[in-house]
């Protein structure tokens, strides 16, 4: 599973939470497009002596700050 988290500079990160793979985009559609692309190459071949997942999911996390009082 990737946790997506809006970039406090903007744009998006998605990190895969248990190996070091990384990737961001400006935007959702980017981000969506990058993980596509490049995060499928990079899971591909940090599997690649193992069994690879069938799926990889995409988690948004979304911090908001509410006001007390």
């Amino acid at each position: 599973m990737f946790e997506i988290t809006e970039d406090i500079d903007g744009g998006y990160v998605g990190e895969r939470l248990t190996e070091s793979i990384v990737t961001q985009g400006d935007t959702w559609e980017e981000l969506r497009a990058n993980i596509r692309a490049n995060i499928k190459d990079a899971v591909e071949g940090f599997y690649f002596d193992g069994e690879m997942p069938s799926v990889i999911r995409k988690r948004l996390v979304k911090d908001e700050v509410l006001m007390a009082g």
